[in-house]
């Protein structure tokens, strides 16, 4: 099993029609997207996050319960709001901002620990990385989970505008990235943060999206790509989320001692079909793929 922990929240996705902006709303945070898609496709996923006591709240505790998952625990924080993130779309790639301050996201619950128990994989999400007490949360959650003998992911999912300048956000990013066990990072991250990948442990597996590109592994001193089937996005929103929990489907099950180039690049079809297919409708999670969708668009590619 693995379980996910951080932020859930609403995607306001605005739509113009005849001159008129007008926002759909559709449940959203990494984390919760990828505990979402892990269920799409089959797997064992668990989620643990925090919402406010209002009507969205409510909306995606709904929603969250009516998504498969193995476990769900969602704090319900009466004294704050639950966050909202605006998401503005141009052909398809999308621009956006959070509505965030004094809400609930990042005050979030420890995970029982008959959770962590059965997980296979704490995967951990960054929102929360922006607040003092959501670092320390992220670090304790990275530290108990290699105690219990637990592999840690995490994916970057930069987002410089929630942080009070690029130094605090840099080194905040950059203490997880040495905290985990697999990584995720698109092209423009791992740029940024190529200082901190060049000091990472080679027992750190690197996984890089490239976007139309495909993507990237790099892992015990070796790399390799993998192409994907372009894709006429309908919208972006959650993409590399499907990509990663596609990737971590294939990952979790498998003792890192026994990942070949191979059985890597494979990992990298895989999840390039998980992230071009989420691109077919609006938000993060309805356009998600089954295991079978993903299977027969890898095998597309190899036609």
């Amino acid at each position: 099993m693995i379980l996910c922990v951080g932020e859930i929240l609403a995607d306001m996705i605005g739509v113009e029609e005849k001159g008129i902006l007008r926002y759909e709303r559709r449940a959203g945070g990494a984390p919760f997207n990828v505990a979402c898609a892990l269920a799409k496709l089959g797997e064992d996923a668990a989620f643990v996050g925090c919402v406010g006591n209002d009507l969205i709240g409510e909306y995606l505790c709904g929603y969250a319960a009516a998504r498969g998952l193995k476990e769900v625990h969602i704090r319900r924080d009466g004294a704050r709001n639950t966050t909202l993130a605006f998401v503005e779309l141009d052909g398809g790639e999308r621009s956006f901002c959070f509505y965030r301050k004094h809400t609930a996201d990042h005050h979030l619950p420890q995970p029982p620990r008959p959770l962590m128990q059965a997980a296979d994989l704490v995967h951990i999400g960054s929102l929360m990385l922006s607040e003092k007490s959501g670092r320390a949360y992220a670090a304790r959650l990275a530290d108990r989970a290699h105690a219990m003998g637990k592999r840690v992911s995490f994916d970057v999912n930069y987002r410089s505008d929630i942080f009070p300048d690029e130094r605090t956000a840099h080194a905040a990013y950059g203490e997880m990235l040495m905290r985990a066990d697999i990584v995720k990072l698109s092209e423009d991250e791992a740029a940024l943060f190529e200082d901190v990948l060049r000091i990472l442990p080679q027992t750190v597996l690197v996984l890089i999206s490239l976007g139309a590109k495909g993507s990237e592994w790099h892992f015990r001193g070796s790399c390799g790509h993998a192409d994907t089937v372009p894709a006429a996005p309908v919208d972006t929103t959650g993409a590399g989320d499907a990509f990663f929990a596609g990737a971590l489907a294939k990952l979790a099950c498998v003792p890192s001692a026994a990942w070949s180039a191979g059985f890597l690049t494979d990992v990298l079809r895989f999840a390039n079909a998980c992230g071009a297919l989420n691109t077919r409708g609006r938000g993060a999670i309805d356009g998600l793929p089954t295991r079978a969708e993903a299977e027969a668009h890898v095998l597309m590619q190899s036609l």
